[in-house]
């Protein structure tokens, strides 16, 4: 994932980054505001190291799994829609016949 993602869906990240980094506060969180540079230096600070080493550290994590909360987000599916109707026919629409993939409705 790149960091657009974390700083798109900043809150849904919380649990993610607190289960990385017990020590961190959701009241810092909320001060960050998915600011990279700020977090960079939170999290260095929060471990008494270098910023590089904390972007480092970062850049590990950020290489994991999207939480759900990201992905289950409408404006992620409305994406992956729009992106999937490259692969419709012409004069069909990608919204058409859900019932052939089980959808029923």
């Amino acid at each position: 994932m790149k960091w657009h993602h974390v700083q798109d869906n900043w809150h849904a990240f919380y649990e993610a980054i607190m289960d990385r980094w017990p020590e961190a506060e959701e009241a810092d969180l909320d001060e960050i505001d998915g600011d990279q540079r700020d977090f960079v230096a939170y999290i260095a600070g929060l471990n008494d190291q270098s910023a590089a080493e904390a972007r480092e550290e970062i850049r590990e994590w950020i290489t994991g799994e999207l939480p759900s909360d990201v992905v289950m987000d409408p404006s992620h599916d409305n994406h992956s829609i729009t992106n999937s109707a490259k692969y419709v026919p012409d004069g069909e629409d990608e919204y058409d016949d859900d019932a052939r993939f089980g959808d029923g409705t």
